[in-house]
């Protein structure tokens, strides 16, 4: 039975048993006993984005990872990059330096300030991920030409990722069919947080799943 941490674009855990190209974690959400999740979706502002594999390390998902044998954090899992942005996730500092470095820096440039560090960016990213504040980001559908490969998008419940200025439906196993943006409905809602747009408007390059385009 799969167990229920898979992370949507619209930032909700599910359970799926198809796999993801990353993981990450939003703190401790589950009980290592039934490896079911407990009330609360995360436990800290710091969403962030990891390896599936990182020096040989071995973890019981969902399980008691903690050095005191306790829960340790709630392994969760994305599609790729592009999914776990649109949830509201950045990049690892400790298993994806690299990473984090390029979208700490461009972050930077969006916002005039080389001093912002992790933490600034989790705060501002916590006002705007769709999962922690229930806010939505309507936008004209004419406006979807000026938003940078990499942005996530949904028309009602459907979830689509924007690439060379087509869209492409997500699925929890890879991506779909490709839609025009010229046919969809005059206001749509933006998924990815407005300074993680930002981001990839200034240059920051995802990681995207290999069903792309295919």
């Amino acid at each position: 039975m799969a167990l229920q941490n898979r992370v949507s674009p619209f930032g909700q855990l599910v359970a799926t048993q198809a796999r993801g190209a990353f993981t990450g974690n939003r703190g401790v959400l589950h009980d290592p006993d039934t490896k079911t999740l407990l009330r609360r979706r995360w436990t800290t502002k710091a969403w962030i984005i990891c390896v599936c594999e990182f020096r040989g390390r071995r973890r019981e998902v969902m399980g008691r990872n903690s050095p005191k044998g306790r829960a340790g954090w709630t392994e969760l899992f994305f599609l790729d990059e592009v999914t776990a942005l649109a949830a509201g996730h950045r990049p690892c500092f400790f298993c994806r330096r690299e990473a984090a470095m390029d979208f700490l820096s461009s972050v930077r440039e969006v916002m005039k300030d080389q001093a912002l560090k992790a933490p600034d960016v989790d705060e501002i990213l916590h006002g705007q991920r769709l999962a922690a504040t229930g806010k939505t980001q309507p936008i004209a559908a004419e406006t979807l030409r000026d938003l940078p490969d990499g942005s996530m998008i949904a028309l009602a419940e459907q979830a689509y990722a924007l690439r060379g200025g087509a869209l492409y439906e997500w699925r929890s196993e890879g991506y779909g069919s490709a839609l025009s943006p010229e046919i969809v409905p005059p206001v749509v809602q933006l998924l990815t947080p407005a300074l993680t747009v930002s981001a990839l408007r200034q240059g920051y390059s995802p990681v995207w799943h290999a069903s792309i385009g295919s």
